[in-house]
Order: C-alpha cells, then structure tokens, then sequence
C-alpha cells in the first residue's frame, strides 16, 4: 500500500514547477482533489485560480493584493491555461475536463496536468509529476476512499477525540465520555471492521455513539477484559488490533498512534496507516526515517561532542 501526505504533495509540486510552461497565465483545478495542487501551484506562480466549471462559465476566483496586476481578465482572455488535477489512473476526468473545455466558444491554449500517475502511461495528461504505484491512497481522501469498506478502524482518535486523563477513570467519567464524545472523522463508507481497546463492557455506549454520528460498519471488536488496570497491565493494545487484523480480509489498518500503528504493521505483516504524522507502516519496507532516528546522535552526546571539541579533547 503506497501513501501520499499533503506535505509529499506540496514538495512533488514545488520540485516539478520547472516543468510546467512558463506562459500559463490561469490554472484550473479539476474538483475537489484537485483544486490543492491547483491552489498551490497558482500561489507558487503568482498566478489566478478556477475550478473547471467556473472557467467554463467564464470565472475565476478572488484573490488578494499579491496578484499580479498585469493578469489576464476573466473568460477568454487567458491565452495558455493549466489543468491539474491530484492523480490520473484511468483518464477518465482528464478525457471529461477535455470535452467540458472543448465546447468553449474561443478556447485558449489548454495544458493537462496530474501530480500522480501509476507509472502506465495515459495520453490524456501532457504532464505527470510523479509515478505512484497501486495500491496507493491519499492523506487527502484516504479516509472516504473505496479502501474504507476493506479497513480495520482504530476508534479513538481516528473518530472521536481520545480521553483526556480525568475522563479515563473507568467510571463515571468514563461512560460520559463514551456518550459525548467529539467527533473527528466520520467517513460516509461502511467501515469493514471497527477494532478498539475499548473494554467489551463498554460496546452499548459504543455502539449508541456509532449509530448517533452515523456511521456505518460490519463489525466491531472490543478487548474483553474487566477492567481498565488489567488493560494496562498486560498492555495488548497493539497486539489484540494486530491479531484481529491479521485474521480478517482486510488491506489496511488506520490507526491514530504511530507506535501502535508500527507495532500492528510488525504483528500482523500488513500496511497500517498512522494518523499521527500522517505516516503509512509498510511491514518489511526500509524506512530511512527510523533509521535516522534510532542511530541520530541524542541531544547528550551532541552537547558533550561540543564540550570536548572546545576543550581540545576530540580526537
């Protein structure tokens, strides 16, 4: 399972800028997805914003006091336009905004463009910034991406708020919290499975918030275990989601913790996507980024580096 983040979308937009035609004087944004390397290619390029209807109707976007003063009006004024939307894997939205833009009275130079393709090429899109195998899926629409419905899903802090310490009391507290809980996503696909630490004891309060927010799933598993202690004692979190997940069908694993999330994608020899970041686990893929940080000098040993520089120590 290949993942793309906001951040790996804005550094693959900045570093192929220079591709693009330095004569573009509009970028056009196929909806929704889009419309982000859209925005940030226009801010980049000093350049005016549309979605692709709104140009076809002879609009364009507002914008403040850093525009340039020199741009083209609005309609058929542009002379060469960039199209862009966030990946390209079959064509299709790039082969509809074509015939959308074809049946402009007076249409300007037009240039097709998509920050993702799958490495097979696609004639609809002049331009592909980077090449994203499948299976692949965006920070952007992961969690309302067709994947949902083959996802195992952490419950807090992927759908509501975690707990604060006074509401994790086992009690009182706890129950208010399980009921009154703050939503955070709520994807409008069918969850394949609902896996949580939650104790088994807890799952009416569970499923009573579930039903309220509307969210929909196959199935739901709880820790059955008596009490919140015994919970921390044993300290399965991890272990019980990876076990579930790896006996289920499912292709992905959404988690809020990015520790718990390494230690599912470990356990369970399957991709776990962490929120926290947002960062997918791959299991057996080298991760530069780990490795860095595991042998990256701690502040201590830079510190004590320092001092014995200064005093002629170092070797």
């Amino acid at each position: 399972m290949y993942f793309r983040s906001i951040k790996d979308l804005y550094k693959d937009v900045w570093s192929n800028l220079h591709r693009l035609p330095r004569d573009i004087d509009l970028v056009v944004g196929i909806p929704r997805s889009g419309m982000l390397p859209a925005t940030m290619i226009a801010l980049a390029r000093n350049l005016p914003l549309a979605d692709i209807d709104a140009f076809a109707e002879g609009r364009i976007l507002a914008s403040g006091s850093t525009r340039r003063e020199t741009e083209a009006g609005a309609g058929g004024d542009f002379a060469h336009v960039l199209v862009i939307d966030d990946s390209c894997r079959t064509g299709e939205s790039m082969r509809e905004a074509r015939a959308k833009l074809a049946a402009l009275a007076n249409p300007p130079r037009l240039t097709f463009a998509a920050v993702y393709g799958t490495g097979e090429e696609v004639s609809d899109a002049d331009f592909i910034f980077a090449d994203v195998p499948e299976p692949r899926v965006f920070e952007w629409n992961v969690l309302h991406h067709p994947i949902v419905s083959r996802s195992c899903f952490d419950i807090d802090g992927v759908l509501c708020v975690d707990p604060r310490s006074e509401q994790n009391d086992d009690g009182a507290a706890y129950l208010e919290f399980l009921l009154t809980a703050e939503p955070l996503h709520l994807p409008r696909r069918e969850i394949a499975m609902l896996v949580t630490s939650r104790l088994e004891k807890y799952r009416p309060q569970t499923e009573e918030w579930l039903v309220r927010h509307g969210i929909r799933y196959k199935e739901l598993r709880m820790l059955d275990l008596p009490d919140a202690a015994t919970r921390r004692r044993l300290g399965l979190h991890g272990s019980f989601k990876a076990e579930v997940y790896r006996e289920s069908g499912c292709a992905l694993f959404i988690e809020s913790e990015l520790l718990q999330a390494r230690q599912i994608a470990k356990l369970s020899g399957k991709p776990a996507l962490s929120l926290q970041g947002p960062e997918m686990i791959r299991p057996g893929v080298f991760n530069p980024r780990a490795i860095q940080n595991k042998f990256a000098p701690s502040k201590v040993q830079r510190r004590l580096s320092r001092m014995t520089a200064r005093l002629g120590l170092a070797r």
